[in-house]
C-alpha cells in the first residue's frame, strides 16, 4: 500500500539533511489516531525516523540540539513545507526522531505532567511547567484533556511561555 505523504516526508528531510552535508536513511512509520467526533476524521501521524547507523557523535548532538532545539526546528519545518497546498486528505502531523530522542522525552513530559497532577491534586495550588517547547506544551494539554478535576492553559510570550495546571473551578468553587 502506497503512503504517499509518509514518501512525501521521506524524501524532503533526506534532502534538507542532504542540503547539510549529511547522508542518512529516513524510515517511516504511520500512527493513525481514531478522532472521538463522528465529524472529525482519523488523524494520521508520521514520524519521520533518522537513521543515526552512519552519523557521528557530533552530527547526532547537532542535529538534536540543545533541549531538542534543532530537532524541534526541523519537524516545524516538516509539518509546515509538507501541509502547504495540499488538499485536506493528504495533510498529517509529522514528527522527526532521531536516536530515540523523542521516545525519551515524551517519557518525561509525561513524568512532569504526572509530578504536576499530583501536587496540584495535594496543595489545591496552580503549578507552573517551565521549558517546554510548544509541541511539548500540546502534549501536556493533550495529557490532561482526560483529567476532569484539572485544566491547562499557556501563560507569557515566547521564549517565556509556561503551561499552568491548576484545580477546575466550577461555579466559583474548586
Amino acid at each position: 500500500m502506497s503512503n504517499i505523504p509518509m514518501q512525501r516526508g521521506q524524501q524532503w528531510l533526506k534532502s534538507l539533511l542532504e542540503l547539510t552535508g549529511i547522508s542518512a536513511e529516513i524510515r517511516g512509520s504511520v500512527e493513525t489516531t481514531d478522532s472521538s467526533e463522528e465529524d472529525s476524521p482519523e488523524v494520521d501521524s508520521y514520524w519521520l525516523i533518522i537513521d543515526e547507523a552512519n552519523l557521528t557523535p557530533e552530527q547526532i548532538h547537532t542535529l538534536i540540539g540543545a533541549d531538542g532545539s534543532v530537532l524541534d526546528a526541523i519537524q516545524y519545518l516538516a509539518n509546515s513545507t509538507l501541509n502547504i497546498n495540499q488538499p485536506q486528505e493528504t495533510q498529517g502531523s509529522y514528527t522527526v526522531e532521531l536516536n530515540g530522542y523523542r521516545v525519551k522525552r515524551q517519557a518525561e513530559i509525561q513524568a512532569i505532567a504526572e509530578a504536576a497532577a499530583e501536587e496540584v491534586r495535594l496543595t489545591g495550588q496552580e503549578v507552573e511547567i517551565k521549558s517546554l517547547s510548544s509541541a511539548e506544551r500540546r502534549l501536556v494539554h493533550s495529557y490532561f484533556q482526560e483529567m476532569s478535576d484539572l485544566e491547562t492553559f499557556s501563560r507569557g510570550k515566547e521564549p517565556h511561555r509556561h503551561l499552568v495546571v491548576r484545580p477546575v473551578v466550577v461555579d466559583g468553587h474548586e
